[in-house]
């Protein structure tokens, strides 16, 4: 089958852009014939790794979005699809609308749930804008012939807030190479930590991901000086591009030691197997894929207890989960991993034997066919 494939960016910096640049490989092997469309420039992006794999990639860069519709609609009466498949907000509305005025049937992910009382009262989001988006999205959702969300949460919520019946969604989790995340080894952590200029007994504790209110960064670094005055040579690592909240964690962390900025990096699994813990404080999420990478690598989590983020690791037995937005019980469970070493452990090992049931990347994609094969049936 030929799929378009319409993504908002191919940077290497999203959830959504790593999942289709980890999976383009066995979805090309599976025999689809995959073209990926990008709207935004993605320099230093996946482009060479989606052409490795065998897509074809179609930058489609025009100024307004109806120029966008446009070029899209125009390519998809050339390439003819099967199927147009549409990720993440702006692809959405303009991918969708173009493949209805191609006609051609068109399938959308859902990798996050959007628009709730959360959003609404968002640090920097307002909330007409958000209602304003919905709208459209809604509407133009009602096109879509089968919807394919992350998580079952994720699934149960859009299916109100985009009325659309239920049954039109499946769950399809996101993927990882179980090879190319690696595992914990004694090799490998004294490497990372050489590199960063670590000694081996002391403690680190991890967080990767983007500089965002969603991803509740300022929470950890809120509970930080209870973790130092537990350990106070621990160091706290956050890895990811900067953003919205970029200028008040640096304020935060001003006055808190042992906090280094990383910056976006291209070795997290790696910096994931020579950490103590990997904590991810969001405030929401569609699956918490830097979660589940941990998971494969086998390192200790401490996440905050949200929906997707609990359906992903499954319980208290693979994770320490926090209510969120609670920096004091966040410490609180950070320094329990730190200390209860041999707990952590036992819990990150069923970790992995969980991701290696459910996330690997050969099981995901042969899942994304089949959503395939039951849109066009």
């Amino acid at each position: 089958m030929r799929v378009v494939y319409v993504i908002d960016s191919v940077s290497r910096v999203g959830g959504a852009e790593q999942g289709l640049a980890a999976m383009a490989p066995l979805l090309v092997r599976a025999g689809v014939e995959l073209h990926v469309a990008f709207l935004k420039e993605s320099p230093g992006g996946f482009q060479e790794e989606l052409r490795a794999a065998g897509a074809t990639v179609h930058p489609v860069l025009r100024g307004s979005r109806r120029a966008r519709v446009a070029a899209l609609r125009g390519e998809f009466r050339r390439l003819r699809p099967d199927l147009v498949h549409t990720t993440l907000y702006e692809s959405d509305v303009l991918g969708r609308a173009a493949a209805l005025a191609a006609r051609v049937p068109v399938v959308s992910s859902l990798v996050n749930s959007a628009y709730g009382p959360e959003h609404l009262h968002a640090r920097g989001l307002s909330p007409w804008k958000v209602r304003a988006a919905q709208g459209v999205d809604a509407l133009t959702a009602q096109g879509v012939r089968r919807f394919h969300a992350l998580t079952d949460h994720v699934a149960d919520a859009m299916a109100g807030r985009l009325r659309v019946p239920r049954r039109r969604i499946d769950v399809v989790p996101r993927g990882r190479d179980p090879q190319l995340l690696g595992s914990v080894t004694p090799q490998r952590r004294a490497q990372v930590r050489a590199a960063l200029g670590l000694a081996e007994d002391v403690p680190v504790v991890l967080a990767a991901a983007r500089q965002q209110y969603q991803k509740g960064l300022d929470v950890l670094v809120s509970a930080w000086p209870e973790v130092v005055a537990a350990h106070p040579d621990a160091v706290l690592l956050l890895a990811g591009s900067r953003g919205a909240e970029t200028d008040r964690l640096e304020a935060l962390a001003a006055g808190t030691a042992n906090v280094r900025f990383l910056g976006p990096r291209d070795d997290v699994f790696d910096l994931m197997a020579a950490a103590e813990v990997f904590a991810v404080p969001s405030r929401w999420e569609g699956l918490g894929s830097a979660a589940m990478e941990a998971m494969g690598v086998g390192v200790p989590l401490v996440c905050a207890d949200v929906p997707a983020l609990r359906e992903t690791v499954g319980s208290e037995d693979y994770a320490l989960l926090v209510a969120p937005e609670r920096p004091r019980e966040f410490a609180g469970a950070l320094v329990r991993a730190l200390d209860e070493r041999g707990e952590a452990l036992v819990r990150a090992k069923a970790a992995r034997a969980r991701f290696l049931t459910r996330f690997t990347l050969h099981q995901v994609s042969g899942r994304m066919v089949e959503f395939y094969e039951r849109a066009l049936a």
